[in-house]
């Protein structure tokens, strides 16, 4: 299941995105994230790797997940998408996407690349 082509153009225009997640306290917690669209994939990943907060709640079937984009909600859920063609795929939507930015490294470090997932519409 894809994203709408109006949905997946306000994703990737947008430099940034909120993540809402639910702790296991059911509190809601908002984080900043990157977003990459290629084709009629979306991805995000994990600066920090499995240690993140949201991935942690992403990866969670049972927490809601929710993007922010532009003032819209957008009800989602996470696959993980860490096979070889998914997380080249992601990478160069981020280096097309992020060029230039000096944050772009810690985005494509090994680490990281096991956290790539695909968001689809909840």
């Amino acid at each position: 299941m894809t994203f709408d082509a109006a949905t997946r153009q306000l994703i990737d225009d947008a430099y940034e995105v909120r993540v809402e997640t639910r702790r296991v306290d059911g509190s809601q917690r908002r984080t900043i994230i990157w977003i990459m669209v290629d084709g009629e994939d979306v991805f995000v990943r994990s600066v920090r790797g499995d240690r993140g907060h949201w991935f942690q709640a992403a990866t969670d079937e049972d927490r809601p997940l929710t993007l922010i984009v532009d003032g819209r909600s957008i009800p989602v859920k996470a696959v993980l998408a860490a096979d070889p063609d998914s997380v080249a795929r992601a990478s160069g939507a981020l280096e097309r996407k992020y060029a230039g930015d000096p944050a772009l490294p810690s985005m494509l470090r090994p680490f990281t690349l096991g956290t790539t997932l695909r968001l689809e519409p909840a």
